[in-house]
């Protein structure tokens, strides 16, 4: 199968719809702890959709893996648990930065880790299962052309993340309180490059689990579905990260009851009601819609692995596609729920730009991996 780089650009975009949009349906969940409610969902992300599809589209999932190394198993786990922790710690660069501002910092180092550290590493350890390192890909014009495009990306990351502090520099004091109560630069710029840097082991475990993706094409996978069995080794490893701190959490906060209880203690109401709060709990709805938010999550992974193998020789580029589309695909959802209601036309002019260069960018390396990939030639 001739590699489509265009078709893979659009694969990733799809997967930045749907991380740009899991969390919408968390947003109707009601009286559960985030606790409870996020391993529900992480349920769905990281054991059933991958278990499910990986069977369905695939050939021998058993087999497949079966055949793996230890040490190819160990690691596709391992860096799927150390990207659990960037996951979990994403939350509070949210929470000392803001939405805008945090989602910025955070993804830019996701975007330039992910991208060029699997390569820079293959120049040092010839074991690393990266085509080439980043020497051979600076040496051709498709190379310099899929960098630069990698370049592009970066600076749309920095429009946006300026964007976002020129907003919350912006935003009346009493309102800055209510968005951002522990607003504090250097920590969350600590705990932003953390979880930046953790996240992106998600691409070394893609990277690792590569072949177990070689394995699934021997036993007559087709190469569109071939990186689906790894996503069930590298979403263990997250699961196992995940698992363990909502299980702690649910027994620090005695949150563990709300599973099956239809009533919710008045103590973790989180603020809602009044002298006579409503203590009965949509247990259905809040199952479905976590259950919704879990699956979405976990098709921009679907959709990952599917433009992973589009991209030719320049598969170590999907990793700044797939951030790019995601920041892209939030700040929309940002504008439907009027997120920049009030804000500057600077802040909307940075926002604006910010987003088209982001764009820009995934036609720049799109267009770089087609030259390598020698289509139309």
């Amino acid at each position: 199968m001739i590699p489509n780089p265009f078709l893979g650009v659009v694969f990733h975009w799809l997967g930045g719809l749907a991380s740009g949009s899991f969390y919408v349906p968390y947003k109707g969940v009601r009286k559960w702890s985030w606790e409870t409610y996020w391993l529900v969902g992480g349920f769905f992300s990281w054991i059933i959709c991958p278990w499910v599809l990986a069977f369905v589209l695939t050939n021998d999932l058993p087999g497949v893996l079966h055949r793996q190394s230890a040490s190819t198993l160990w690691w596709t786990y391992f860096f799927g648990a150390l990207w659990g922790f960037g996951g979990l710690t994403f939350g509070l660069t949210m929470r000392y930065l803001g939405m805008s501002l945090g989602m910025g910092v955070a993804l830019g180092y996701c975007a330039a880790f992910g991208t060029l550290l699997p390569p820079i590493f293959k120049s040092f350890i010839a074991t690393i299962p990266v085509p080439e390192t980043l020497g051979q890909i600076a040496s051709s014009t498709p190379g310099q052309i899929t960098l630069a495009g990698v370049g592009v990306c970066l600076l749309g990351i920095g429009v946006a993340a300026f964007a976002g502090l020129t907003k919350e520099r912006e935003m009346p004091l009493e309102e800055k309180k209510k968005a951002i109560a522990e607003f504090n630069f250097r920590k969350g710029v600590l705990v932003a490059t953390f979880s930046g840097v953790m996240s992106a082991c998600f691409a070394f475990a893609l990277t690792a689990g590569n072949p177990i993706g070689a394995a699934s094409l021997a036993a007559g996978t087709t190469t569109l579905w071939s990186g689906l069995p790894k996503l069930v080794i590298v979403l263990l490893g997250g699961f196992t990260t995940n698992f363990v701190w909502c299980a702690l959490l649910n027994f620090r906060n005695r949150t563990g009851y709300q599973y099956l209880s239809a009533r919710v203690r008045p103590e973790h109401l989180a603020g809602e009601g009044g002298a006579s709060p409503d203590l009965s709990v949509p247990v259905l709805r809040n199952y479905l819609l976590s259950a919704l938010a879990g699956t979405t999550w976990y098709f921009q992974f679907f959709f990952y692995t599917m433009g992973e193998t589009q991209m030719g020789k320049f598969a170590f580029a999907s990793w700044t596609l797939h951030m790019a589309s995601i920041i892209i695909f939030s700040t929309m959802w940002g504008w439907v729920f009027h997120e920049w209601k009030g804000s500057s036309k600077k802040a909307h002019l940075l926002i604006t730009g910010g987003i088209a260069t982001l764009i820009l960018s995934t036609i720049v390396i799109g267009f770089g991996t087609y030259l390598k990939a020698g289509v139309g030639h």
